[in-house]
């Protein structure tokens, strides 16, 4: 393996993070949209120039500043940290053109402030993506956690800020709580915190402290919002809809679930986790999360909260398959990153296009609004149809993979959670569908013909979902890297 030494995984880093004064300091709307697209395109094509190295075998790593031996604010571009850089950036491009619609639709207060902790949130996700130790991991966690905290309290209302004071508390509580006593004693035991392919912890702790350390991790991590530690994700709903997007496509709640996955094969180890039995207990937290979202899920009408408890179930399929161990299992698990999120940020999309056009949130009051959008509930459709696990769209290639890895793995029970909680998602996307294009409309608002939302709204939900079907018959790269890295740890 190829290593490069290069500045360019920092100046991925850092582009979002030097526009923001240029954001704040354009005294024209259309000013601060041109920066802030300029800033997303550079950031996307920093990290698609590292891509074909990456592809060929190569990492690219810089060190900023080495604090103590083996604790380091340093970057390293493997291919787990490049498919969530290129989920994250190429996203990031998409939301930028839907935020212009949503915010300017709803003449919304404040919007250089959003899209300046906008850029903020998007420099600390590929911070995450690019560490290559748990300090320099935990640095940008913590800033992603600070920068997200304006834009889920936007609207500055009661209910904004009683939802903020929720979220500081479930991700910085378990974050400072639980990761950062979790990371010194790491460091205690092995002198470093750099993640490593055979994993840092091998022959360094008990079978006793290595399972306390990792649920230590795994709850610290509340981004990822397993369960009991979900419930900031339905009360972050009262952010704007591209914020949620945001959260539950792109960056917050993908760091979370990124942020376990590199632990879990950087600091314990597949073989660690193996010998200790670990994947058991790790397998159960993730199946119950999976069939209880799933199951709340059923119950709820504010399409938004569905939405986020659809979230907290998927979420954990990515944990589940890296905690089955086999090589298919793992790879279905790392590919669910990127193939949830583009399906998940459609549906947002629709979402917020609903809501600029109508002023409606709950299902129950779409009946029929299929045949005043039919463009974006098309899209709805499609994104749905990805979610759970269906041709033709990408979101069948992770779910495929899971199932194989269940079965490589023997674990039945875990095949039943995945076959069972996707019927569940068919039980909550699909009536949806249905009620938007074969129920007649109850109300007079939607006889009004064909009445899409603004042209920045629907236009980045249509590329998207096209993308998701796309993904079906061409899944690289990101197939590509998450059988690379799979391979890097020893699978076949």
């Amino acid at each position: 393996m190829e290593m490069v030494n290069s500045i360019r995984p920092l100046l991925a880093v850092m582009v979002s993070l030097c526009a923001v004064p240029l954001i704040a300091a354009a005294r024209k709307p259309n000013v601060r949209e041109m920066w802030t697209f300029l800033a997303a395109a550079l950031k996307f094509l920093i990290v698609i120039s590292m891509l074909p190295a990456v592809l060929r075998g190569s990492q690219f790593t810089y060190t900023l500043v080495e604090f103590l031996p083996g604790a380091a604010i340093r970057f390293k571009v493997d291919a787990l940290g490049m498919l969530f850089a290129l989920v994250a950036s190429s996203l990031w491009i998409i939301t930028s053109v839907y935020s212009v619609g949503y915010m300017r639709g709803l003449k919304e207060h404040s919007q250089t402030r959003y899209f300046c902790f906008f850029a903020l949130a998007l420099s600390a996700t590929i911070g995450v993506a690019f560490s290559a130790n748990l300090l320099t991991l935990y640095l940008f966690y913590e800033m992603l956690s600070l920068a997200t905290y304006p834009l889920v309290t936007h609207h500055q209302d009661r209910e904004a800020r009683q939802s903020g004071r929720k979220y500081l508390t479930y991700i910085l509580g378990t974050s400072i709580g639980l990761v950062l006593p979790a990371m010194l004693i790491i460091y205690h035991l092995t002198g470093s915190l750099e993640f490593s392919s055979v994993g840092l912890l091998a022959g360094h702790a008990s079978k006793g402290l290595v399972a306390l350390l990792l649920f230590m991790l795994l709850f610290g991590f509340a981004k990822a919002a397993i369960m009991p530690f979900h419930g900031w994700l339905p009360a972050a709903m009262v952010a704007p809809t591209p914020v949620s997007a945001l959260l539950h496509a792109v960056a917050v709640v993908k760091v979370g679930v990124f942020s376990i996955v590199r632990v879990l094969i950087g600091i314990f180890g597949t073989d660690l986790l193996f010998s200790y039995h670990l994947s058991t207990p790790i397998l159960i937290v993730a199946s119950i999360t999976i069939l209880a979202g799933s199951l709340i899920a059923l119950s709820q009408d504010n399409l938004k909260r569905l939405l986020a408890f659809s979230t907290i179930s998927q979420l954990s399929y990515i944990i589940l398959g890296v905690a089955l161990l086999s090589p298919k299992g793992m790879t279905g698990g790392i590919l669910h990153i990127a193939m949830h999120a583009f399906g998940k940020i459609t549906l947002f999309f629709c979402a917020g296009a609903i809501f600029v056009a109508t002023g409606k949130k709950n299902i129950s009051e779409m009946t029929g609004i299929g045949r005043r959008m039919p463009v974006t509930m098309a899209a709805f459709f499609i994104a749905s149809l990805s979610i759970i696990g269906l041709p033709p769209c990408g979101g069948f290639w992770s779910k495929w993979y899971l199932v194989l890895g269940s079965l490589e793995a023997n674990h039945l029970s875990v095949l039943f959670v995945l076959l069972f909680s996707s019927f569940l998602n068919a039980c909550y996307f699909m009536p949806i569908a249905y009620r938007a294009f074969f129920l007649r409309p109850e109300e007079s608002m939607f006889e009004k013909g064909v009445q899409e939302g603004p042209p920045f709204c629907v236009v980045p939900l249509v590329i998207t979902a096209l993308f998701s079907i796309f993904l079906l018959f061409y899944p690289q790269p990101f197939l590509d890297l998450a059988t690379m890295m799979v391979r890097s740890l020893g699978g076949t």
